[in-house]
């Protein structure tokens, strides 16, 4: 469906904290300004019933008192280095409306919409540095109901922090009054790098600058028609792919799941890739607890894991092979010197993520964004506006075992991830004489 376009309500507000809030320069960590984190995280919920915009407006300006870097802007200093300047400018607000019904936007919602952009307000910048951390539009919908999207800057926060301020939004909508259950840490100085940087680690997942890769995989992706592709694994499928890794090894549902796509994506690429070939899954861990964040640290506090196997090995052997590799990788993270030597590496601004081989998944199934509630109930879809060649586990309303995982792929491969991702154990198949 091709969402029509929005009646906008005036232009776009600028709402500033509600009450007076520091005035200073916010230094951000290594792991705040990479290059691979330059965009803002946008989300999309439908909710049945709309709120009333004044009180929402009034709950952001309340909620910006305790976020106040959101409502600062971010600026670049020492060249590449990025810092918020949190001067208290303000969110940008939205105010919009469209015939478009819940019902009509439930039933197309199972892929992301290209057209669905539409319901988020476009900023006129010259780069991303210009686009304010904060972005946020209201539509009301002809059958009463509301569509909310934000757009948050993924250098100022990770996907907890999004949730955490979401949810602080939601309490402070219900209850103006109230005291926030989680109190954001904004201060990012924990996590800088020592001097001098001690890189004691070979980190997989970064690469040197100019690096010639023997393929490029995500190059390739990129040069043809992407098809945003999803699939909801049910808590019954997930087991039966958990099945095939005991009783040897124990796994969680994220690592079985991580390690059956990446297995899929490239089962799907075709024959084309060289069998030695080493292809990587890269995907986010949270390493709060490895190097003791505060509580409610609202900086980025995760760092991307890497798995690695040749093609071979990857397509060749049984899902356990893949899992294991998943666990090592998380493992690496849970040591606070491995931490520590990525973000001494990070200081080096050469060193770039390597997407040239990777498949990248980021988990949203665990963040509690499914259950932010602003007074009228809980949404009944959320999602992210649009779909990427990154790789998303989503949660499912209704179901907190099941998980969707959305990814977009060319079209010449889409039968083929299908098949592969949605395929029975080989056991079941066998029994049922599909081999």
């Amino acid at each position: 469906m091709e969402a029509p376009d929005c009646m906008y309500r005036g232009e776009a507000l600028s709402i500033p904290p509600s009450a007076p809030t520091p005035k200073h320069s916010l230094y951000l960590s290594n792991l705040d300004d990479q290059n691979f984190l330059r965009f803002s995280i946008k989300y999309l919920y439908l909710f049945n019933k709309s709120l009333n915009l004044d009180v929402l407006k009034s709950s952001l300006a309340r909620v910006l008192v305790d976020y106040y870097p959101l409502a600062g802007r971010l600026r670049t200093v020492d060249h590449e280095k990025l810092e918020v300047d949190c001067n208290g400018q303000g969110a940008l607000f939205a105010e919009a409306f469209t015939h478009t019904t819940l019902h009509q936007l439930l039933e197309s919602s199972k892929t992301p919409n290209k057209s669905w952009k539409k319901f988020l307000y476009k900023v006129e910048a010259h780069t991303f540095v210009d686009v304010p951390p904060l972005v946020v539009q209201v539509t009301r919908l002809g059958c009463g109901g509301m569509i909310l999207c934000t757009a948050i800057n993924h250098c100022v926060c990770d996907g907890i922090g999004t949730s955490q301020f979401l949810h602080a939004w939601a309490q402070l909508t219900k209850k103006p009054e109230a005291e926030l259950t989680i109190m954001p840490f904004h201060w990012r100085h924990v996590l800088k790098p020592r001097h001098p940087a001690q890189v004691k680690f070979r980190h997989a997942g970064y690469t040197a600058p100019n690096p010639t890769p023997q393929v490029d995989l995500i190059k390739f992706i990129q040069s043809q028609p992407l098809v945003a592709t999803s699939f909801t694994l049910t808590p019954s499928h997930v087991l039966r792919l958990k099945k095939e890794c005991v009783p040897s090894l124990k796994c969680t549902s994220f690592e079985t799941v991580a390690a059956h796509t990446w297995r899929s994506w490239i089962r799907s690429l075709g024959q084309s890739l060289p069998s030695k070939l080493t292809v990587k899954l890269l995907f986010s861990v949270n390493v709060r607890r490895t190097v003791d964040l505060p509580q409610g640290y609202y900086g980025n506090g995760f760092l991307l894991a890497c798995a690695e196997s040749s093609v071979e090995d990857l397509v060749d052997g049984n899902l356990r092979h893949g899992v294991k590799l998943v666990q090592e990788a998380k493992a690496r993270l849970k040591e606070e010197e491995y931490v520590r030597s990525m973000v001494d590496l990070l200081e080096d601004k050469t060193v770039k993520t390597d997407l040239s081989t990777s498949l990248v998944i980021s988990q949203w199934s665990r963040l509690g964004l499914e259950e932010v509630d602003f007074g009228e109930g809980k949404p009944l879809h959320m999602g992210p506006l649009t779909s990427d060649i990154y790789c998303l586990f989503l949660p499912v309303a209704g179901d907190a075992n099941a998980v969707r995982v959305l990814l977009s792929v060319p079209a010449t491969m889409v039968e083929r991830f299908q098949y592969h991702m949605m395929r029975q154990s080989r056991e079941e198949n066998e029994e049922n004489g599909f081999f």
